[in-house]
């Protein structure tokens, strides 16, 4: 298995959190990975992209063009890091309307107003990053981890907030699912 994934957002969205879940996935299942933690301005929420590679990579980068999957956060950073995603690529993005976005070649494309659903209390904040893992686990077919190791790695973690978050995965995918 070779799958390279982009996370695109803010400081504070859990973009790191992200990469380290994806890394359990992996370690667990004994598959090579290779992950970048680019901090940057995190702390003042500024702009944040982390890459993992999945399988026999040497060098943890994803090059312009190669990223199988995107999820970006927040659709400016979706946009600031299409670069990446090849075009049989998935992207799945944090935003209002598919009119935010330019016409895209990419093979896969979903969008949810995820802000909006937290605005609304359908989820707390904090679980965003959570929420749009769980999109993505529905709309891109290829994902290289089940439902089930996505849930163990989120226990892993952190067990202290792995009820919370997994509630979060679990309406995010009822919603992609409804969306489909």
């Amino acid at each position: 298995m070779k799958y390279q994934i982009v996370i695109a957002g803010f400081g504070g969205q859990g973009v790191v959190f992200l990469v380290k879940v994806l890394a359990i996935c992996a370690g667990n299942r004994n598959v090579p990975f290779l992950g970048t933690e680019n901090h940057g301005m995190s702390q003042r929420g500024g702009s944040v992209s982390c890459d993992i590679k999945i399988g026999g990579f040497t060098n943890p980068v994803i090059d312009k063009n190669q990223a199988d999957l995107m999820i970006a956060l927040e659709k400016n950073e979706g946009l600031r890091n299409l670069g990446f995603l090849k075009l049989s690529g998935t992207l799945v993005t944090n935003a209002k309307d598919k009119d935010e976005y330019p016409e895209l070649p990419f093979e896969g494309f979903a969008k949810i107003d995820a802000f909006k659903k937290a605005e609304n209390g359908e989820f707390p904040i904090q679980g965003l990053n959570v929420y749009m893992l769980g999109f993505a686990l529905i709309n891109d077919a290829n994902f290289p981890f089940s439902i089930q190791e996505v849930r163990d790695a989120i226990t892993q973690m952190n067990a202290k907030v792995a009820a919370q978050n997994i509630v979060i995965l679990d309406q995010a995918m009822k919603d992609a699912k409804e969306l489909k």
